[in-house]
């Protein structure tokens, strides 16, 4: 019925291939897409084959500094949402009521949100920024890892300062805490984050023996033991035992010319001024790369400047007069 709110389990082992082929042809209103359709992609082969709405993209794009969905709902609606259930385990079954009643808001107010929105963009002129945005982070989520690159999926941030052979450690970690997400049906998040596989595998190259993971020395998640802890250790031994030859190749950094700096300095200022005049985050117009792309390239046309990042249309021709001015006045 009509506002009515459904939700679908997809642990309940119903097939859901239909409702999947019927759900890709409707218009689809999601906050954080890119999430969604990533977890739907990699699970049902989900591609979505009518129009998106990703209201938090929207948010981006008029200028919003607190664009979660809580932080919406209240601004836009003057609706207090609840973050109870948000945290709770919502791989076990039943699911409790407060977890329905989560999962309930997480999407009732997704429709009059989107209106608000919508109008917003119109507004601005800026529905087209929206559409191009939600048809690039589509593409993007349906996006296959690079076969030349295989191992670049376990390449978190914060290894470039890390040697070979603690990278060795981060990459047995990354596919145990992998392994462990895919055998729970939980996001990997879960089981343990970025930051603590960095700790720990540090942790586990300066000692020879996992022994001492058993005590209060190496901090580990609550959910950590039996089994899943037997797991980490063995993760930890084939990381110990690897010869020299199997470590991971560091990263090359590439170096842009020194001469390059006060050229990607002054089109970063540029990027920075013409974000606060349409009162959007800079990172939205142009991210850092972007502008370091530019100024080794040295576009002259928008489908160039489009290259470079790779850019939107809307991004391009926004910073395209810019980007030649300051190109010729650091002629090479």
């Amino acid at each position: 019925m009509e506002g009515d709110d459904y939700i679908v389990d997809p642990l309940s082992g119903m097939d859901l291939s239909q409702f999947m082929t019927t759900l890709a042809q409707k218009p689809l209103i999601l906050h954080c897409a890119d999430y969604d359709l990533r977890m739907l992609y990699t699970s049902f082969g989900f591609r979505p084959q009518s129009e998106v709405f990703d209201t938090m993209l929207a948010a981006r794009l008029l200028g919003y500094s607190h664009y979660s969905l809580t932080a919406m709902a209240e601004q836009l609606l003057d609706v207090a949402l609840t973050k109870k259930g948000q945290k709770s385990d919502w791989s076990r079954r039943p699911l409790t009521s407060e977890q329905l009643g989560y999962a309930s808001d997480d999407t009732h107010y997704l429709e009059p949100l989107a209106e608000k929105l919508q109008v917003e963009l119109h507004s601005l002129g800026r529905c087209d920024w929206h559409r191009q945005t939600v048809r690039n982070m589509i593409q993007l989520t349906a996006h296959e890892q690079s076969p030349c690159e295989p191992d670049a999926q376990w390449r978190i941030k914060g290894l470039r300062s890390l040697g070979r052979r603690d990278l060795a450690f981060v990459r047995q970690l990354w596919y145990w805490r992998e392994n462990e997400a895919k055998r729970a049906d939980i996001p990997p998040f879960k089981i343990m984050g970025n930051q603590q596989i960095l700790e720990l595998a540090l942790w586990a190259a300066s000692y020879p023996t996992d022994s001492l993971i058993d005590t209060q020395i190496v901090k580990l998640p609550r959910h950590c033991t039996g089994d899943r802890l037997e797991a980490l250790k063995s993760a930890i031994r084939q990381a110990q035992n690897l010869p020299e030859t199997d470590w991971p190749k560091k990263r090359k950094r590439h170096y842009r010319s020194v001469l390059s700096s006060p050229l990607i300095k002054t089109l970063r200022a540029q990027c920075s001024r013409i974000a606060d005049e349409l009162g959007i985050n800079p990172a939205v117009l142009a991210p850092r790369a972007a502008m370091e792309a530019i100024a080794e390239k040295r576009p002259q046309t928008v489908s160039e400047i489009m290259e470079c990042g790779p850019l939107m249309r809307w991004q391009a021709e926004v910073l395209e007069s810019v980007i030649r001015h300051v190109l010729k006045e650091h002629q090479l």
